[in-house]
């Protein structure tokens, strides 16, 4: 399919997403929204594509939602649908793209230049890790146009990721946090100047692409499980059930073979 607002570039087993409306710092648009809903859903049948990075086209990641489109530009002009269940309808189409990356096989590396805002934020926070660029910044915006500042699963990634009080601040407020503070308040992994950001992300890309195909997704499946694990017991199941996993898809003999030759794996294509 060809896309009109987003690209994808594929490099051997890393794809390059990137949200592609720079004019409009990246909001999210309806017809993006069912661009990336169309991608998404091509991911989850190629076996191919191991690691995705994720960025924003021009000076942003991305602004959030297309407020001009979804208020027709003027007071009281609401486009989100004339009843609550159509309102509903958008909303749930919208917040359904963090679903969908999380239940894709294929880890998401979020690389952020510029402002992540409301939406975009929130697809940042869905992405495995986070590499940010000396410009980036984040905020919860949506309880600064009159909504709650909960959204996009918003309230579960960040609180996860920077603890509540830092959460608490943020979403009540939606002030924005710079890409230092957000280092320190562990919300991205690495913060390296702008010019280098796809080259920091690609680096961390390869090294994922590099592990075995079943280890890796397993791997994305598993942490996300463990985060709301009952317990210990709950989490090592998995553990146990994923490394069985492994070995009879014949993985960890060959990174058996590897580690003796002094070589890279050649891992075979997922089983």
């Amino acid at each position: 399919m060809a896309y009109e607002m987003i690209e994808v570039k594929d490099e051997g087993a890393i794809a390059w997403l990137t949200l592609n409306r720079p004019r409009s710092l990246n909001a999210l648009n309806s017809a993006m929204v069912e661009e990336l809903h169309d991608y998404f859903g091509r991911l989850a049948a190629d076996r191919n594509t191991r690691v995705v990075v994720m960025r924003g086209a021009g000076r942003a990641f991305c602004a959030g939602l297309d407020l001009k489109e979804h208020s027709g530009g003027r007071p009281g002009d609401d486009s989100l649908g004339g009843s609550t269940s159509a309102t509903l309808e958008v909303q749930r189409r919208i917040s359904n793209l963090v679903i969908a990356m999380r239940r894709l096989p294929q880890p998401f590396i979020a690389a952020v230049r510029g402002p992540a805002s409301g939406g975009g934020f929130a697809l940042a926070m869905a992405a495995e890790v986070r590499v940010a660029g000396a410009s980036a910044r984040f905020n919860a915006a949506f309880i600064r146009i009159g909504l709650s500042g909960c959204d996009m699963g918003i309230s579960y990634t960040l609180p996860r990721a920077v603890g509540t009080s830092v959460a608490c601040e943020l979403l009540l407020t939606g002030r924005f946090i710079d890409a230092q503070r957000a280092l320190h308040t562990r919300l991205v992994s690495e913060v390296v100047p702008d010019a280098e950001v796809d080259a920091a992300a690609g680096r961390l890309a390869r090294e994922m692409a590099e592990t075995s195909p079943l280890g890796l997704s397993l791997t994305k499946e598993c942490i996300h499980a463990n985060v709301d694990a009952a317990g210990i017991e709950q989490a090592i199941a998995m553990e146990d059930r994923n490394q069985a996993l492994c070995v009879r898809a014949g993985y960890l003999a060959e990174g058996a073979r590897a580690f003796v030759e002094k070589r890279k794996p050649r891992f075979a294509a997922r089983a």
